[in-house]
């Protein structure tokens, strides 16, 4: 009896640990000051594309691209966004042939004085191309920024990634297997004429 004690009062510690371990902070559930609540958008590459009569300023919050990484990117044409609209294509490996994504080019949500993506990734590995068509009042401009070359994602291949993070939750179902086993409860309880 002791040791069926001990086994069920172990596998609760092994539990109870877990869960707190895993258990978000207080904090997270706290909500964000006004100064902390967006953080602030930190560009560190530009590139430079003309679209028609007008200059516009590409920025990445991380260089060199990497596929399934998250970055935030911003467009930045010259004068400001005031009587301009545009879309933007991109095109890149993994598209189907002469599929392209298109889509309005809207202010970027944590830096609003230009246009952007937030925390977007590009899904592969390859050269890129990103389409802009800018509408303003001198008209009407296209320009491209290609062979926008993404590199391999980081770190290790995803296949092994998930094996590894799924290794202690089939360990933890194969003690609590064991444990069940050894220490039928049902069996236990048909003892006792229950």
């Amino acid at each position: 009896m002791k040791d069926r004690a001990r086994a069920l009062l172990l596998a609760l510690c092994v539990m109870g640990t877990a869960i707190l371990l895993s258990a978000p902070s207080a904090q997270a559930y706290a909500p964000a000051r006004p100064e902390q609540a967006y953080a602030p958008v930190e560009i560190v590459h530009t590139e430079q594309v003309r679209a028609g009569p007008y200059h516009l300023t590409v920025g990445f919050s991380t260089w060199p691209l990497r596929a399934m990484q998250s970055l935030d990117f911003t467009f930045a044409p010259d004068g400001g966004l005031t009587g301009k609209s545009g879309t933007l294509s991109m095109t890149g490996p993994g598209m189907k042939a002469g599929m392209r994504s298109v889509s309005a080019l809207s202010r970027h949500p944590r830096k609003r004085s230009v246009w952007g993506l937030d925390i977007r990734s590009l899904p592969t590995a390859g050269r890129w191309g990103f389409t802009f068509t800018v509408n303003g009042p001198q008209g009407q401009g296209t320009g491209t920024l290609g062979n926008l070359t993404v590199l391999e994602q980081p770190g290790p291949p995803l296949a092994l990634s998930w094996t590894l993070c799924a290794l202690p939750v089939l360990g933890l179902i194969a003690f609590l297997t064991v444990a069940w086993r050894r220490h039928r409860p049902s069996r236990h309880l048909a003892v006792m004429g229950v």
